[in-house]
């Protein structure tokens, strides 16, 4: 079945909406949109059933709840480069939750793939610099899902060192989510940077926390790590 109208979009929306799911959802992901209850595995099927030749139509309606939002992020990642562009900004204006930041970031790694830097240079610095807690969320989730490897590794420590002072509860989660990617990928240039930055508390710990949870590190590393818990 294809979707090739908004209505339809919407409609199909609304059959998989569930109740329960959507009150679940509602707790878990503090947004002001509202929420049909759609599982996420649902919601990536409706946007598949959209045609690629419908995608920039689709993309000029506004999304008023957050799965529609989700929809029009995975349209975005369906688009070759240089159309992606011109819908970046205005997608990162509608993310106002961790959901719809970390569902979005992901899917631009292959579009990116081949223009890493220019993209860092254009899109993802102005983000880090922005001041705004989702579109910096945003930034660091994309360094996570398309620019960690050697090359961009010392960058990666530079940008989260000049995010410290950022007291916004959705950046300090990501910069530790980030940071504990860094130290599975790269343990000893990671351990490096945790023992030198200065990073406050809450985060650091949040950090070491997260590298704990993981089951790619071995556990003596993990007893050391929570010795340089800062208090």
């Amino acid at each position: 079945m294809q979707i090739t109208t908004y209505e339809e979009l919407r409609a199909q929306l609304d059959f998989y909406a569930e109740d329960s799911f959507r009150e679940f959802t509602m707790r878990g992901i503090p947004s002001e949109r509202p929420f049909f209850g759609v599982r996420i595995p649902q919601v990536r099927k409706i946007a598949g059933q959209i045609p690629q030749e419908k995608i920039v139509e689709f993309l000029d309606f506004k999304p008023v709840a957050f799965e529609e939002v989700l929809i029009r992020g995975m349209l975005i990642c369906r688009l070759p480069y240089s159309e992606m562009l011109k819908y970046f900004d205005s997608q990162v204006e509608y993310i106002d939750d961790w959901a719809t930041c970390d569902t979005f970031c992901p899917g631009l790694k292959k579009i990116i793939k081949k223009h890493r830097a220019e993209f860092l240079d254009e899109k993802v610095e102005p983000l880090l610099k922005s001041g705004e807690e989702f579109a910096i969320r945003v930034g660091l989730i994309i360094l996570k899902s398309s620019y960690l490897d050697a090359d961009y590794l010392g960058l990666i420590f530079d940008r989260v060192e000049s995010l410290k002072n950022v007291d916004k509860y959705y950046v300090k989660m990501a910069i530790a989510w980030l940071l504990s990617e860094c130290f599975v990928k790269f343990p000893e240039e990671t351990l490096g940077f945790l023992k030198a930055t200065k990073l406050p508390a809450w985060t650091f710990n949040k950090t070491v926390s997260k590298i704990c949870d993981s089951f790619r590190v071995e556990s003596e590393t993990k007893k050391y790590l929570k010795t340089l818990r800062k208090s």
